[in-house]
């Protein structure tokens, strides 16, 4: 267990891979931790240095008050790069993640050479819509948006599996105020024209089963970035590292090959 202490956070991070490879970040979705990408990191180069990290109020992160700000997450992540002595990374991120990778990228492209940007957007639903979530786990806590949240995520046949409880449960145990934090940064960010500046290689993909952000919306941020390359796995949801991750290792592995980095 590695805790980054950056006095007024405290961050869980972990690393494998060649400490001396080329830096790959991994940024994970609300209501989940870094073992998001469990099933990613095996089918990966061994020479690369794959680092994840728990986001604020999430795993086994600390969890100051909230609301949070998009600024103060994409914070975290460039203070653990910097202290971690990294720069020229392939920045990974899902949905948070992935908003979290814009905006670093935006600041940051000492930092962040590449970008892959799964199942996300400049902006992600309405700040009416993360109100009425916001309002109904204030009220009843993760458990009552836990199965919608499902719903969104995973295909139905994904769904009827046993592996589908577990991803529950990891939702329904994160802390109720990082979970509120993150949402109410989800629901102040909008990247649209930041995003829209960018140059850096970047891998954009989607899932054809995801209902919380669908295809045709990761598509319009592929388009903002200039030389995106867009994929879309078939029978995937909002977590294609877990439900297809041959699939999104192999698409993975291809944009690092095409990058030269690793």
């Amino acid at each position: 267990m590695h805790i980054l202490d950056l006095g007024d956070i405290q961050l869980h991070w972990r690393e494998d891979g060649d400490r001396a490879g080329s830096p790959v970040v991994f940024a994970h979705a609300l209501g989940t931790d870094f073992r998001l990408w469990d099933r990613i990191v095996p089918l990966l180069p061994k020479p690369l240095r794959l680092i994840r990290y728990d986001l604020r109020g999430h795993g086994l992160s600390s969890c100051p008050p909230g609301p949070y700000a998009m600024g103060a997450l994409v914070r975290d992540a460039e203070r653990l790069l910097e202290t971690l002595g990294v720069r020229d990374c392939v920045f990974v991120g899902l949905s948070l993640g992935g908003m979290i990778a814009q905006g670093l990228a935006v600041k940051r492209l000492d930092l962040v050479r590449a970008m892959v940007l799964s199942n996300t957007a400049t902006k992600i639903a309405t700040p009416a819509v993360w109100a009425e979530r916001i309002a109904a786990v204030r009220a009843g806590g993760i458990e009552a948006v836990a199965d919608a949240t499902m719903e969104r995520w995973f295909a139905r046949s994904f769904r009827e599996t046993v592996e589908m409880t577990g991803w529950r449960t990891m939702v329904t145990r994160q802390p109720v105020e990082g979970y509120l934090g993150c949402m109410a940064a989800i629901s102040g960010t909008d990247f649209y024209t930041p995003t829209a500046g960018l140059t850096l290689p970047t891998l954009v993909i989607a899932g054809t089963e995801d209902g919380s952000t669908p295809p045709d919306l990761v598509r319009e941020t592929a388009a903002l970035i200039k030389g995106a390359r867009f994929e879309l796995i078939r029978g995937a949801g909002h977590l294609p590292c877990v439900d297809r991750p041959a699939e999104f290792a192999g698409l993975l592995r291809g944009f690092l090959a095409g990058i030269g980095h690793g």
